[in-house]
């Protein structure tokens, strides 16, 4: 399981022109803001890696990122299918960081926010409550 990220919050200054930009394309790729922004700044921090002498991670990577072709499959909907569209456009490393994202953001939600009452009828679905968990053997 990927690590626990850290997340600091920060206060930018942007000219509006720069700021509407990054709220388009937000809301062109459903995304955030903040993930706009920060994806930016992986994005130069990856082709400043690459450009210095010898390369970098971002300059190893060899799959092109389009070319991907995403036909259209019976249950999913207009929206689903403009999503797959759009994550197949990312290179591999981006994928797998949205993907990453994605599920720290789903962990964080399922945890309980506080003391809870669990019920049982029977001792026995205790103990299977239990074992579930890793709890007991």
């Amino acid at each position: 399981m990927p690590k626990t990220k850290h997340y600091a919050r920060i206060a930018i200054t942007l000219p509006e022109k720069d700021l509407a930009a990054a709220d388009q394309l937000a809301k062109q790729l459903d995304r955030s803001r903040s993930w706009v922004i920060a994806e930016a700044v992986r994005q130069f921090a990856a082709h400043q890696e690459s450009a210095a002498p010898g390369g970098g991670a971002a300059a190893r990577v060899a799959e092109p990122a389009s070319g991907y072709a995403v036909a259209p499959v019976a249950g999913l909907g207009p929206q689903r299918l403009e999503q797959l569209r759009r994550d197949m456009q990312l290179t591999p490393e981006q994928r797998v960081r949205a993907a990453e994202e994605t599920l720290d953001t789903t962990v964080r939600l399922r945890r309980p926010r506080g003391p809870r009452i669990i019920a049982f009828d029977r001792y026995e679905d205790f103990l299977d409550w239990k074992r579930a968990r890793g709890a007991l053997p």
